[in-house]
């Protein structure tokens, strides 16, 4: 058995190359020897959000808090709440984050495949995230 008591893994800044806007990434569990799930808490401030990217197993949120949005390639924006359910499959081109005048926070589970769990792509431009 391992607790991961709340305080002891360290918030840490979405990078820059990865997101947009103002995000904030608390750990809560990583893949370990016996298990290949990885998860996080994720918070976007308005108008942060990821860039477009991948998964090599898939993706799953669970929205916590506020109002985003999540988008896949050729797909329309589409609204996400609290206690929404999202699955994005395996190697499945999205991007997700808040609206532009709410914060949103989800928490992002996904699975490790020889060491990788995203592989990242361009940033969601402005045109594309107003639409």
């Amino acid at each position: 058995m391992d607790i991961k008591r709340v305080g002891t893994q360290p918030s840490a800044k979405g990078p820059e190359d990865w997101f947009t806007g103002t995000v904030r990434i608390d750990p809560l569990f990583q893949a370990n020897e016996s298990a290949r799930g990885a998860g996080a808490a994720v918070t976007f401030e308005p108008g942060a959000r990821t860039a477009w990217h991948t998964h090599p197993l898939g993706q799953t949120l669970i929205v916590t808090a506020g109002f985003g949005w999540v988008q896949r390639d050729g797909g329309p924006i589409e609204e996400i709440r609290p206690g929404d359910v999202v699955w994005f499959a395996a190697g499945e081109k999205h991007w997700h984050g808040a609206s532009p005048t709410t914060a949103m926070t989800h928490i992002a589970i996904q699975e490790n495949l020889n060491g990788k769990v995203v592989d990242w792509m361009e940033k969601v431009t402005e045109e594309q995230y107003k639409k």
